[in-house]
């Protein structure tokens, strides 16, 4: 059994550039077909909901008539991702901006479309790129429909600071995808990738009774492992991990 003294290490989702091929399959490459961009998240979001569905037609006539299917039918993911710069970014993120936007506007790359041939005619058409979606063993590649971004904390000149970006992003066909490699655990991790739960704090909760709950009463190491000044004061809706320190 996992103690909590052992060192784990938390994998984080990545969002992964995607452009067709020679072959029209998506492949991981920037717009010019050099390094594809990835963006790592702050914190791991606490749901992912894929939605399956089929184009059909028919059935709802009088007396009823079968349903025909006329379509390969679609997948769906919507994710909301949280971004916050009075937290600490992903190791090798460099410094924190002032403005929550300068995150937030990475997300909004995988909207902006590129000027392609289609279909590898010799016409051109506005093209987004296609997105990635991993997280430990979970993967998606779609195509990113749309993104509400939602500032929610300003500081005293008016600059917002953490933002909430609920994302969208479907695929012409209904696939389950795994990632195999994915189900390996990091060595000293102690549990398979994407795993580890983190505590999402309702408005007005300590940090003490937080830890209460999740049975650590003890709560100095774990407030100086993630930076937290005001144990009486946690944000509210930023995720954090208990069982860190």
């Amino acid at each position: 059994m996992r103690t909590m003294k052992e060192a784990t290490t938390l994998t984080r989702a990545k969002l992964t550039e995607l452009w067709p091929a020679p072959s029209n399959k998506l492949v991981a490459q920037g717009r010019n077909g050099g390094a594809a961009k990835v963006v790592t998240v702050q914190f791991n979001p606490q749901t992912l909901k894929v939605t399956f569905s089929n184009q059909n037609a028919g059935g709802d006539q009088p007396k009823g008539s079968p349903v025909q299917f006329v379509g390969k039918g679609a997948t769906k993911l919507a994710v909301e991702l949280v971004f916050d710069v009075s937290r600490p970014l992903p190791q090798g993120s460099g410094e924190a901006p002032r403005d929550v936007r300068e995150l937030t506007q990475q997300i909004a790359y995988f909207m902006t479309p590129e000027l392609k041939s289609v279909e590898g005619q010799t016409q051109q058409g506005l093209v987004p790129p296609g997105v990635r979606l991993q997280w430990g063993t979970f993967l998606f590649e779609g195509v990113m429909d749309s993104m509400d971004e939602t500032l929610d904390l300003f500081s005293s000149d008016g600059r917002p600071l953490r933002a909430s970006v609920a994302i969208s992003l479907s695929k012409q066909e209904i696939q389950f995808q795994f990632d195999a490699a994915g189900s390996k655990a990091t060595p000293g991790a102690g549990a398979s990738p994407g795993t580890r739960p983190l505590h999402t704090p309702r408005a007005g909760e300590t940090l003490p009774a937080a830890l209460q709950n999740a049975g650590r009463p003890a709560w100095q190491q774990t407030a100086r492992a993630l930076g937290i000044e005001s144990i009486r004061h946690l944000p509210p809706g930023v995720p954090l991990d208990l069982l860190r320190g």
